[in-house]
């Protein structure tokens, strides 16, 4: 029995594990929103909160702390000038975990994890990449190809359909050559 004992494992080893969360981390930050397991999604969320709220302080120290779990420099850029001034008033809660329902390959319970103030920038986001795909659609479907140069088609050889052969028939021998015969 588990009695008292915090966290998942995730199959993983201690290191393998926190380079894990590691990587979630930086790619929540990153992205704002990220789709993976419910079970990573929940060991994400305890491990990002703490890196925002202290980021929220604003010391060399906590900054120095935070440059432990994020290696990227754009990241950290990030967190300090668009996530940290967002999320100031907020008491916690930075995170928030949408249930997507099975993956098709293996059944696992699939979420994304998003930062809760970023939503509308997503919405925002994924319209305005909607709408330049449908300009491009509509952009190639108007276009028109432009008729350079026309070449005489050579008249193909039509042949004669081929009758039946009836049960009793054989395929008509064909000369051997004379080292078959040998």
């Amino acid at each position: 029995m588990r009695h008292k004992v915090k966290g998942r494992h995730l199959s993983r080893t201690s290191e393998h594990r926190l380079a894990l969360m590691r990587a979630l981390a930086t790619s929540l930050i990153k992205h704002k929103r990220i789709k993976t397991t419910v079970q990573k999604a929940k060991e994400a969320r305890k491990f990002v909160e703490p890196i925002i709220t202290k980021a929220k302080e604003g010391s060399v120290h906590s900054r120095r702390l935070i440059t432990r779990d994020i290696k990227q420099r754009e990241v950290y850029k990030i967190l300090f000038d668009e996530i940290v001034p967002k999320v100031s008033e907020r008491a916690g809660g930075y995170t928030r975990i949408v249930k997507l329902g099975n993956r098709p390959g293996d059944a696992a319970e699939m979420a994304f994890l998003e930062l809760v103030d970023f939503n509308d920038m997503l919405a925002k986001k994924e319209k305005k990449e909607s709408k330049e795909k449908s300009e491009k659609v509509s952009k190639e479907k108007v276009q028109d190809a432009n008729v350079i140069e026309e070449t005489d088609k050579k008249e193909k050889k039509v042949s004669k359909p081929r009758k039946p052969k009836a049960e009793g028939e054989q395929k008509p021998k064909t000369a051997k050559k004379k080292s078959e015969e040998k």
